[in-house]
């Protein structure tokens, strides 16, 4: 099989995972004390319009530095202004230049529901999600086996999360709906080549489930890209490196919600 970029990440966080010797127990009691989350999925579900998941990116692992200096404060302001459904924020320091405290500061600054967007590998991960105060957390189904998925999707769900299940083909889907995801992501990036594959997603989106609420993930440069990913089907697009590079967030925003 072809080692992928996300290979070396998994590694990364996987052996992170491995030296955490937190309870998961008490964690959880602490994750189910606290107030309910902002309902990410439902804000995607009710607009009406094709939804916008702003992101919040510093850095990527093919092309570097973004926006390395952003405040991410004035960035969730800004999107939010712009008619952002959502905000997504990177929390992985290594390879995408991300923090908790990137996530706490753009939370804080808006009223719009927050998915963290890192490498989820364990059930700490699950429930870290929830206590530095996200709404939703990202489950990448090439990263996980199918026990896996479905053990930290009931996780997520139990301590009040919505779980955004990022997925690339069939058979990464079947895996989805077998956990019960009704937040599905497709990312269009070929996870060997970075390229992005439009047609893949247009496929997709007419074999998700009519039930689940359905994200078009990655390479979505503008309204033209939005446009044919809402006649495909899809109800939301997550952008980052268009929106974090843009002179204009919240038009780039606006253009894209048509």
């Amino acid at each position: 099989m072809t080692a992928t970029y996300l290979d070396d990440i998994l590694d990364h966080h996987r052996a992170a995972a491995a030296a955490d010797i937190r309870s998961v127990d008490s964690l959880i009691d602490d994750a189910l004390a606290m107030e309910p989350t902002r309902g990410f999925r439902d804000a995607l579900a009710v607009s009406g319009q094709l939804g916008v998941i702003a992101e919040i990116k510093r850095r990527s692992p093919s092309k570097g530095d973004l926006h390395a200096d952003l405040d991410p404060g004035t960035m969730a302001a800004t999107y939010e202004r712009g008619g952002a459904s959502c905000l997504s924020v990177l929390t992985d320091a290594p390879h995408f230049g991300g923090s908790v405290a990137d996530l706490q500061a753009a939370r804080s600054a808006c009223a719009l529901p927050v998915l963290r967007k890192d490498f989820t590998v364990s059930p700490l991960d699950v429930v870290d999600a929830r206590l530095m105060g996200a709404d939703c957390v990202l489950l990448i189904a090439a990263a996980l086996d199918r026990a896996e998925l479905v053990d930290f999707h009931r996780l997520a769900t139990e301590i009040g999360l919505d779980v955004l299940v990022e997925i690339h083909d069939e058979a990464e889907l079947e895996h989805a709906v077998v956990a019960g995801a009704s937040l599905v992501g497709v990312n269009q990036r070929d996870l060997v080549t970075f390229h992005v594959d439009h047609a893949r997603a247009e496929r997709m989106a007419g074999v998700i489930p009519d039930t689940s609420v359905k994200v078009a993930e990655s390479g979505v440069r503008g309204g033209h890209d939005a446009r044919r990913l809402e006649a495909a089907g899809y109800h939301a697009v997550l952008v980052g490196e268009t929106l974090v590079t843009s002179a204009d967030p919240a038009g780039s925003i606006a253009e894209l919600i048509g």
